[in-house]
């Protein structure tokens, strides 16, 4: 061999091994990457692990029955006995602790997941369709959002009845037109893209087009929303809790506990810091969370950090 074909021969390795590091990783890899590099999201996810198994395994790490009563033991202090103390009418703090961390994170999925079945099917079709359904469809959504959306949800809890899946149903409607707001001007967006309109004049139908195009290349931004809207959703929840329009008693909740605590906070004071820093924690991590995912989609927040 010369040694013409031999410097051809290494320079191809060359260029063959520089093009190898030059492949991005798979995304797989890129998630983990990501997710190591980000040391909030990686404590929000891990917080919010450990709150999912705990409400899962409620019946199993709690320390007592939620709704068991001790008369004696009313307001005590944490203990040995019971590390968070107990309240008004002797229940263990840190067991209805745990029993609510199921009704908070049971409320903040099916408010947010009613609020995307109905958002996100609303926003790609006005915006897909356009002309006066778009226009009227628009007026509509800005409409809700005039209102509060605590006071909506009062409002729809008030006429499905008292409970917390009729309250979190209330929530979810206010959610929608949020989701539906952001869905529209995704579509928009995307619909005018060229490879929409390269599949539409290759004779796709409009069916194929939402699924295969609209939706996945529109869906991003409403991903952020809902880590975000989860933190809302778990605040909607104690908040209407709080005032009794919530979760019902004897079932445990952290509204619930706090509204309880709330009588007797120049007595017993410490009642009120459990479910106070657990709506904390929980809310802080959602929005964490949702941050992190928003910088991980847009490129552009990317270079500027």
């Amino acid at each position: 061999m010369t040694d013409t074909n031999l410097t051809a021969l290494s320079d191809s390795k060359v260029d063959a091994a520089a093009a190898t590091r030059t492949l991005p990783p798979p995304k797989r890899f890129r998630f983990w990457a990501w997710l190591w590099s980000d040391k909030r999201a990686l404590i929000s996810l891990g917080y919010l692990f450990i709150l999912v198994a705990a409400a899962i395994l409620a019946p199993v790490i709690a320390p007592y029955n939620p709704n068991e009563q001790n008369l004696m033991d009313l307001l005590m202090p944490p203990s040995a006995a019971h590390w968070m103390g107990t309240d008004d009418l002797g229940r263990d703090t840190l067991s209805r602790l745990i029993y609510g961390s199921y009704n908070a994170l049971y409320a903040a999925g099916l408010a947010v997941g009613i609020g995307v079945a109905i958002g996100v099917p609303l926003g790609v079709f006005i915006g897909f369709v356009g002309g006066w359904i778009d226009e009227l469809g628009s007026r509509i959504i800005d409409g809700i959002l005039a209102f509060p959306p605590l006071v909506l949800a009062v409002a729809v809890t008030g006429a499905l009845g008292i409970g917390l899946t009729n309250a979190m149903i209330a929530v979810g409607f206010a959610f929608a037109p949020v989701i539906a707001r952001t869905m529209r001007a995704q579509t928009l967006v995307v619909k005018s893209a060229l490879y929409v309109e390269a599949a539409q004049s290759f004779g796709a139908s409009r069916l194929h087009l939402i699924v295969r195009h609209i939706i996945p290349n529109a869906i991003q931004p409403v991903i952020v929303e809902i880590t975000l809207m989860l933190a809302v959703a778990l605040l909607a929840e104690a908040g209407l809790s709080f005032l009794s329009l919530g979760v019902q008693p004897p079932e445990s909740s952290w509204g619930g506990m706090l509204a309880r605590a709330y009588h007797y906070v120049e007595v017993a004071p410490a009642q009120m810091l459990a479910p106070g820093f657990a709506i904390l924690f929980t809310a802080l991590a959602f929005n964490t969370l949702g941050e992190s995912i928003r910088v991980l989609l847009d490129p552009t927040i990317k270079k500027d950090h």
